[in-house]
């Protein structure tokens, strides 16, 4: 939190080259957040203001008049050490004029003759800083640049107007630095959130399972790999291959965290041997540990297919039930009869399992609402299931399957949508062959 500043002596400006009436001298340095949200380092019709650091600045040649691109004064503060410039370093300087002669911060002795840039740098990384060397040394003047100042004068050969078209060139200089520096933070931020969702998407565990496994997943937050939709699938010891899908309500980033919550709850549940109704359980207590409000909740709907493949457990909590195709019939939906509420609204809530038959040959297809919830037509109809049954049944017809059909799938959703689903979709898809 920002620090107190205590009032202190007034100490006199210059202006123009004539001495200005006291103002009040600022404290400590502001956290930085709150510096950069003022508007006292672009170059807009803010009066610039100069803080000279130099041993006597009363007798400096380069306190001549200093005017801005505008014609107006530029003011000049001056500090004779480095005490009083961090006294007078607030948020409404723009621009520091450093005396590269100045001793070491603390009087120490060192072999570094920027010693005392380097301090003023971590005092002020907001600020656009000049330095002011002896003429002739053009070498540490470069130095000095190299270090972190905008740009290098020479003490003898300044006026002012060479000093002031140098200040407003290190103020806009320090501007655009600044302006790039934040681009390549936000695009390594992005970056970095990217890779974390790409992480917690899920890797199937599928390993000595005859099985096909196929996932869509497209996060309805703009710009988002993640969204309140989820999906995994694991293959227990006994050979019994489990799979799942689920919608947290909702589209931010707090409902895809609990997505990615629900879903390590659940393999991990799901590991240790617990299913139906009891696994169910188990996850609304998650979820009504985990979300921020009351009112959040979830759908889901998993399938336990038994090592032989021929039959499935089912289980519905508020979800829509998953689409079944075989060789010689039409898809259909899997029965919803039995299915139980969402997650986190009924406390004490059952889940019950259905029994499935599937037999030999099958593709089945569980998939969240934003699939069936996009427009269609110029009346505003929603796909709905059976529009997604008669979708499945042409791409199917066409010789489309696995990670082809769902492409495909989704692509057409968007495209009768006539844009972009506003909806989290996901989509996994099971292949048994003979």
């Amino acid at each position: 939190m920002p620090v107190p500043v205590p009032r202190q002596r007034a100490i006199p400006a210059v202006e123009s080259g004539q001495a200005q009436a006291p103002q009040t001298v600022g404290g400590p340095l502001k956290e930085e957040a709150h510096r950069d949200a003022t508007p006292a380092h672009g170059t807009g019709a803010a009066t610039l203001t100069l803080l000279l650091i130099e041993d006597d600045p009363a007798g400096s040649p380069i306190v001549p008049d200093l005017l801005d691109s505008a014609g107006k004064p530029i003011r000049v503060r001056t500090a004779r050490n480095l005490t009083e410039a961090e006294r007078l370093l607030t948020d409404d300087v723009h621009c520091i004029l450093l005396d590269l002669a100045l001793p070491a911060p603390g009087g120490d002795d060192t072999d570094d003759e920027l010693a005392v840039l380097r301090h003023v740098l971590r005092l002020a990384p907001r600020h656009a800083v000049l330095a002011l060397t002896a003429s002739g040394d053009a070498e540490r003047g470069a130095e000095a640049v190299r270090v972190g100042a905008q740009d290098y004068l020479f003490r003898d050969e300044l006026d002012g107007r060479l000093l002031s078209r140098a200040i407003r060139y290190a103020v806009e200089r320090k501007r655009s630095e600044t302006a790039e520096r934040r681009l390549a933070e936000g695009r390594l931020r992005a970056q970095e959130n990217r890779r974390l969702e790409r992480g917690l998407l899920p890797t199937p565990l599928l390993d000595g399972s005859s099985l096909r496994f196929a996932a869509r997943y497209r996060p309805g937050r703009s710009r988002a790999l993640l969204g309140g939709d989820f999906y995994d699938a694991v293959r227990t010891p006994d050979g019994t291959v489990h799979a799942m899908i689920g919608d947290v309500c909702g589209h931010g980033p707090d409902e895809a965290a609990l997505g990615v919550e629900l879903r390590i709850a659940w393999r991990a549940l799901t590991l240790a041997g617990l299913c139906g109704d009891e696994l169910l359980n188990t996850l609304q207590q998650v979820l009504e540990h985990e979300r921020a409000d009351e009112e959040i909740f979830a759908t889901l709907c998993t399938v336990d297919i038994a090592p032989d493949g021929r039959r499935a457990g089912l289980c519905l909590a508020g979800h829509p039930a998953p689409l079944i195709a075989r060789p010689g019939r039409a898809p259909r939906l899997l029965p919803y009869e039995n299915n139980g509420p969402a997650l986190g609204l009924l406390p004490g809530a059952r889940w019950p399992r259905m029994q499935v038959e599937l037999g030999a040959e099958w593709s089945l297809m569980l998939y969240t609402d934003g699939l069936i919830e996009g427009r269609v037509g110029v009346d505003g109809e929603r796909l709905g299931q059976d529009g997604m049954v008669e979708m499945i049944r042409r791409q199917l017809a066409e010789g489309l399957r696995g990670e082809e059909l769902l492409r495909a799938a989704v692509h057409e959703v968007r495209e009768l949508n006539g844009g972009e689903l506003t909806d989290d979709v996901a989509v996994v898809l099971l292949d048994r062959a003979a």
